[in-house]
C-alpha cells in the first residue's frame, strides 16, 4: 500500500490547513484509514479514521469540533481539515491504515507533514 500526505505548513495560531493523503495499493476490501501524529519527544497519537466499512469516525478528544475528515472514494483520497489550530497541534503528520479495526493505524503509514503552528 502507498499513501503520500501533503498540505503540512507553517501557520498562525487560529488558522487553518487541510492535508490530503493520496492512498493506493489496498490489499482489503475495508480497513480504517486516517492520521496520527507526532510531535519531538512524544508518542504517537492517532487524530482521526474513518472506518470504510461503515463510514464511522474517530476523533481524538484534543481535535473535537475543530477538524474533520472526509473521504473521496473516486479518487482514493483522504482529507483532514484543521481549523483553529493551537500550538499544540505542532507535529508531523502521518496518514496510515489499519486493517485490525483499531485506530493506531499500524499496518501501513507513508512519509509525514509537517504542520506547524506558531505566530
Amino acid at each position: 500500500v502507498q499513501l503520500q500526505a501533503s498540505g503540512g505548513g507553517l501557520v498562525q495560531p487560529g488558522g487553518s490547513l487541510r492535508l490530503s493523503c493520496a492512498a493506493s495499493g489496498f490489499t482489503e476490501d475495508y480497513y480504517i484509514i486516517g492520521w496520527f501524529r507526532q510531535a519531538p519527544g512524544k508518542e504517537r497519537e492517532p487524530v482521526s479514521c474513518i472506518n470504510t466499512s461503515d463510514g464511522s469516525t474517530y476523533y481524538a478528544d484534543s481535535v473535537k469540533g475543530r477538524f474533520t475528515i472526509s473521504r473521496d472514494n473516486a479518487e482514493n483520497t483522504v482529507y483532514l481539515q484543521m481549523n483553529n489550530l493551537k500550538p499544540e497541534d505542532t507535529a508531523v503528520y502521518f496518514c496510515g491504515i489499519d486493517y485490525s479495526g483499531t485506530y493506531l493505524l499500524r499496518d501501513a503509514w507513508g512519509q509525514g507533514t509537517l504542520v506547524t503552528v506558531s505566530s
